[in-house]
């Protein structure tokens, strides 16, 4: 996705873009930053007896924001030949809550304060980043859904460490 953004003066260039497999520059400096604040925060959080808890809530709970931008926006790659061709169609309105409750029950464990700032990052989140892909794009591939997932991810991590480093 940072190749196809970074790299595309149109949508119809960024998503030609983002369907070669291959790494650009904007890619490799996105991905190495990401390796690098994420391997920064797992040895900091590594450090914390709720570990393990850490790693299941920011698995969850980032793949159902991720997952729910669905719900909201159109998918704009071609669906005919795409790998994530599932997501041309918007989820039904049980599937979002179902995917809200999952990514709700392991941030319950954290307590009420730390639960309080992830859903209030996670809706901030959701509602810039939809805003940006629908001006860059006008609307999500599945790209698109990695790299708010892994941006949300991250933002798990470092809430986390904001309250119990």
């Amino acid at each position: 996705m940072a190749d196809g953004i970074g790299g595309g003066m149109t949508v119809e260039k960024r998503l030609l873009i983002m369907k070669d497999s291959r790494l650009g520059t904007y890619g490799v400096s996105t991905l190495v930053m990401a390796l690098l604040l994420k391997f920064v925060a797992l040895v900091e959080l590594a450090n914390h007896s709720h570990f393990v808890a850490a790693i299941i809530l920011a698995y969850v709970f980032s793949r159902g924001v991720a997952a729910s931008l669905i719900s909201t926006m159109p998918y704009v790659s071609d669906p005919e030949g795409s790998k994530s061709k599932p997501l041309a169609n918007q989820q039904t309105p049980k599937e979002l809550i179902f995917l809200a409750v999952c990514a709700l029950i392991p941030a319950l464990y954290w307590g009420g304060q730390i639960t309080v700032t992830l859903v209030i990052w996670a809706v901030l989140f959701r509602i810039g980043f939809k805003r940006w892909l629908m001006a860059r794009l006008g609307g999500f591939t599945g790209d698109c859904l990695g790299a708010a997932q892994q941006l949300m991810e991250l933002s798990v991590y470092l809430i986390l460490i904001a309250y119990i480093a």
